[in-house]
């Protein structure tokens, strides 16, 4: 979901996600980008079970905030790797996005942790974009191949 031409003031955030909280929808990947001529954009996921209940909230709030609008994408999914020793390894999340890049697969939207990089994709993309990256990564792979436990 993504709330458009928000005005670039505190509190807006806090309005938005107060209100989802609110009603027990949980929200995951959020992401508001710079602002640009005092508004930005605010985009964030959730749940296709939550998908009415938070456009009816994000119906109402859009225009107590005098937001310009909001769109709905419901063709995303997301795919992420995790790690603990990502801090202590530079490039990964590009390694990541060379990967996708290398399957031609669009990144739709990026959010990062200390220990996680996740990607909103195509929905459409979602078995080959975790095959991909499962080859990037070498996981999934079986012992027994060549591979020693050493």
């Amino acid at each position: 979901m993504t709330l458009r031409g928000v005005p670039d003031q505190p509190g807006i955030a806090a309005k938005v996600f107060t209100r989802l909280a609110k009603a027990q929808v949980n929200v995951d990947v959020i992401v508001q980008n710079a602002s640009l001529a005092g508004s930005t954009d605010l985009s964030f996921t959730v749940g296709r079970t939550d998908r009415i209940r938070s456009e009816e909230i994000l119906s109402e709030v859009a225009s107590e905030v005098k937001a310009e609008g909001f769109e709905v994408d419901d063709e995303i999914a997301k795919v992420s790797i995790v790690g603990v020793g990502m801090r202590a390894h530079p490039g990964v999340a590009a390694e990541m996005f060379e990967a996708l890049f290398r399957a031609d697969i669009n990144i739709q939207m990026i959010t990062t942790s200390e220990i996680k990089v996740t990607c909103v994709i195509d929905r459409a993309s979602t078995e080959h974009a975790v095959k991909v990256l499962h080859s990037a990564f070498g996981l999934g792979r079986e012992k027994g191949l060549g591979d020693s436990d050493e």
